[in-house]
């Protein structure tokens, strides 16, 4: 049984798994909008919302050094920036929910369900 495992494995190992969801959490931060399998944006919807929640306390108090570096190990660079710039003024009257997923018609390929994870506005 799973009982107080959570998170999907996603058929990868747990570096595989990082490098996936860094490449993905840092493009949504850029493109503001993807589109990915179901599975994969129900995993980063949880992730962006504290990477986000993270980067407020960072906006609000800029001592937290410790804080910055996790935000580092866990996105990109530019999208670090864009976060800490704009994304923390953008939802600074928000509390959580930052991001929506909108369900697809499965993949033709493979039937693979779809879905738009996308930034509430």
């Amino acid at each position: 049984m799973r009982h107080l495992r959570k998170g999907r494995k996603l058929g990868r190992v747990k570096s595989q798994r990082r490098a996936l969801f860094k490449t993905l959490l840092g493009s949504l931060i850029m493109r503001e909008k993807i589109e990915t399998t179901e599975a994969k944006a129900k995993e980063a919807k949880g992730k962006i919302d504290k990477i986000i929640t993270t980067a407020k306390k960072i906006k609000m108090n800029s001592k937290k050094l410790s804080a910055i570096r996790a935000l580092k190990r866990e996105l990109p660079e530019q999208a670090v920036k864009k976060l800490s710039g704009e994304f923390s003024d953008k939802f600074s009257g928000r509390n959580s929910g930052y991001a929506r997923i909108i369900k697809l018609n499965p993949r033709k390929s493979d039937g693979a369900r779809m879905a738009i994870i996308e930034f509430v506005d």
